[in-house]
């Protein structure tokens, strides 16, 4: 029974010493003095704050994608201890003692390293030599545009890493496909691949683009197998609904958990808030939360509410009101109602409050038990302070003429009577009968005597002049054919009215409210709001120092100043290496042309190389050509700011691209013994001038040694290049 142990265990493995070696210099070239320089470089001003606000868990909203990537980060700061408390708000400033700088770099670093044995495998899974994949992890090892975008806390190595790993993945899976389908390893690479797509579209929307690349080629890679009469169609519904469900569903999900575990750790208020809806922001600690705690859920006649624009942009305001009345007539000559004036006022203020009122009742206070205002119902809005009743009328309003002015009325015994009655219209309703509700519901009030729909204009347009105190305009939009925001308003302060005289109501008006209502969100209702934040919301697009426009990144015409030792000629920058960089694109072009040559050959019947050899030239080039294509060609339908960074991704794909096309021509093209002997020759004064560029660009890729005014100068190889020469 115990035979087994007369003899000695042993275990056997295959190291593969290329990989080994490749990673360990990837790691050396990443990780050597990652510390360096203990300043703020480029864009870790940017996304430092996001580390800093995950570290003290305060809730924020960065329109520039998902927040898996600054999850990672924030991970890299956690791991170092960072207690958060660093003031991100200028390039070059010395980090304080407090910032574990090694840890928040090391993840982006790691990412980058890891892209050199992935390049290898890539290549070497495109069923080509070993030579071509230790050639392409050497490009990728000696990019000195690579080494630098992954020393910092930045974002794109962690992209291009995950890109990478999707690939690999799938290659992987679909080698195994012929002899080993629905093992484990099998299940392994499938699955592998789903979740690093997911990984990728999480850190930035760029991943998008390869992932959809990789669900083209698994489609068209299922459309052959449906060819295959060897297989059965259980056994095609099998592989189907495998692939559905690795590339598809398990995407989606880790999709939707980076979003809850964001929403998780972000429980606190933050500078961020006044962008969310008042739903969203009374879930967060502090904040609104603090002052919504506990109001009355449902809206009845004589409830005292604030009513916010649901817009919130470019900033939040309140339905608002004062005893100033419009001019009787303005700068241009027209004249007004002369009116209390009605606005929408970014500042929370006493004056935000108003009363709901029953047309057919005169009380201003909630009875016993409340009655509830419903979607259809008729009501009169009071002005809490003045007492006045939100009117509107065919008067001009005063800096849209061809809307409604909106006013307080006051009767000045005059042809003018009050038009006061609004229809509540809850635009988020699940049905006709439902109850208006703090918070929850988004409301439209329309004009019961002109159809006017109360909105705030002046949103997307001027505030109003100094008699109006800049305030922002209200008005009574006549056209209303459509849905806008800016005409849907919710309650967002709520109490259940209780003094009938006025005196003792503006009292009320100050106090806390008792009543305890949960109003809390979903998580599918806060991931789909901040979803659609984060795709619509959009900061002013101006014009930086170092934008460039994609045509400008082929031929590296620009680069990036990453930072400047404040006092020596030391300094860091986004530069390519020339030699690898000019050797992609003529690996893209002589791609390109022996694809359309081959392709009208093979159209006369002339088969110029194997069917093996065209089968494996078509491949690379859908895996390397394509993405490239995918991650450059979208940029230049993009209305952003660009930089040389955006470039990286297919940048990437595009080295993969050069050992495949060179070997290609020296095992099809060179046939002869002396030409093969020629080639290689060349292949190795390439590789060694691609080294010497590395060598020479490599103080502005790590930033030291400094360099004299004269090197400097003599690194500019292109006149569009800006180096930063000190003023002597």
């Amino acid at each position: 029974m115990l035979g087994f142990l007369k003899k000695p265990l042993v275990v056997t493995a295959e190291i593969n010493v290329n990989l080994v070696a490749l990673t360990v210099m990837g790691l050396i070239s990443r990780l050597w003095g990652l510390c360096y320089p203990r300043a703020v470089v480029f864009d870790e001003v940017y996304y430092g704050q996001f580390v800093s606000l995950y570290m003290k868990r305060i809730f924020f909203v960065d329109d520039s994608g998902p927040p898996f990537g600054h999850m990672l980060l924030a991970l890299g700061g956690y791991l170092g201890g960072f207690d958060g408390n660093f003031l991100w708000n200028r390039i070059g400033a010395e980090y304080s003692m407090n910032v574990p700088v090694w840890s928040l770099r090391l993840l982006p670093a790691l990412a980058g390293a890891l892209c050199v044995p992935l390049a290898y495998q890539i290549v070497a899974e495109l069923h080509f030599s070993h030579c071509a994949a230790l050639g392409a992890a050497l490009l990728i090892l000696l990019e000195n545009s690579l080494i630098t975008q992954s020393r910092f806390m930045l974002l794109e190595s962690i992209l291009i890493f995950f890109i990478l790993l999707a690939v690999l993945s799938y290659l992987k899976f679909y080698n195994l496909q012929k002899h080993s389908a629905f093992s484990g390893s099998w299940w392994f690479w499938l699955l592998l691949t789903g979740v690093a797509c997911s990984c990728a579209v999480g850190v930035k929307y760029m991943g998008l683009f390869t992932y959809l690349l990789l669900l083209a080629i698994a489609g068209l890679h299922f459309w052959h197998m449906i060819g295959d009469q060897n297989l059965s169609n259980v056994s095609l519904l099998c592989h189907f609904v495998a692939r559905g469900v690795a590339l598809i569903l398990i995407p989606v999900g880790l999709y939707l958990s980076f979003f809850y575990v964001h929403l998780a750790l972000l429980y606190r208020s933050g500078p961020h808030d006044q962008i969310m809806t008042s739903a969203f922001q009374a879930s967060l600690e502090g904040g609104l939360a603090r002052i919504t705690q506990g109001q009355p859920l449902e809206v009845a006649y004589g409830s005292q509410i604030t009513l916010r624009n649901v817009l919130g942009k470019p900033m939040q305001c309140w339905l608002h009101s004062h005893t100033n009345t419009y001019p009787i007539r303005y700068e241009n000559g027209r004249g007004s109602s002369h009116q209390q004036q009605v606005t929408c006022y970014p500042f929370k203020d006493v004056n935000n409050w108003w009363i709901v009122k029953d047309p057919g009742m005169q009380q201003l206070v909630v009875s016993n038990p409340p009655r509830p205002v419903r979607h259809g119902h008729i009501v009169q809005l009071v002005h809490g302070i003045t007492t006045r009743y939100l009117n509107t009328h065919d008067v001009a309003a005063p800096l849209s003429p061809h809307s409604q002015e909106v006013s307080c009325y006051i009767d000045y015994n005059i042809s003018m009577p009050a038009q006061n009655l609004w229809r509540v219209e809850i635009v988020n309703r699940e049905s006709d009968s439902d109850v208006w509700k703090t918070i929850l519901s988004e409301v439209r009030f329309v004009h019961v005597n002109t159809s006017a729909v109360l909105k705030a204009s002046g949103l997307s347009g001027a505030s109003l002049p100094e008699w109006g105190y800049r305030q922002l305009e209200v008005v009574g939009e006549k056209l209303s054919k459509g849905y806008h925001q800016s005409m849907v308003w919710n309650v967002e302060e709520h109490r259940y009215g209780k003094s009938q005289e006025q005196k003792e109501r503006e009292v009320e008006l100050h106090s806390p409210t008792q009543m305890d209502i949960s109003k809390n969100l979903s998580f599918m209702a806060k991931f789909t709001e901040l979803q659609w934040k984060i795709l619509t919301l959009k900061n002013e697009d101006t014009e930086h120092k170092y934008s460039s426009s994609a045509l400008d990144w082929v031929t590296m015409d620009t680069n990036i100043a990453y930072w400047l030792h404040p006092t020596s000629g030391a300094q860091i920058h986004l530069l390519g290496n020339v030699a690898t960089w000019a050797s992609a694109n003529a690996a893209a072009v002589v791609y390109l042309c022996l694809s359309l040559w081959y392709l009208l050959r093979r159209r006369r019947k002339i088969y110029d190389i194997p069917e093996d050899a065209w089968q494996l030239w078509v491949s690379a080039g859908g895996v390397c050509g394509g993405g490239w294509a995918v991650n450059y060609l979208p940029f230049f339908l993009m209305e952003k700011t660009l930089f040389l960074y955006h470039y990286l991704p297919a940048l990437t794909f595009q080295i993969l691209l050069i050992p495949v096309v060179l070997q290609h021509l020296g095992d099809h093209l060179c046939r002869s013994v002396l030409l093969k002997s020629m080639f290689r020759a060349l292949i190795v004064g390439w590789l060694s001038s691609v080294y010497f560029v590395y060598c020479t660009f490599s103080p502005l890729s790590y930033g030291q040694p400094a360099l004299s005014l004269t090197q400097l100068k003599a690194l500019r190889w292109k006149d569009t290049w800006n180096i930063l020469i000190r003023k002597q």
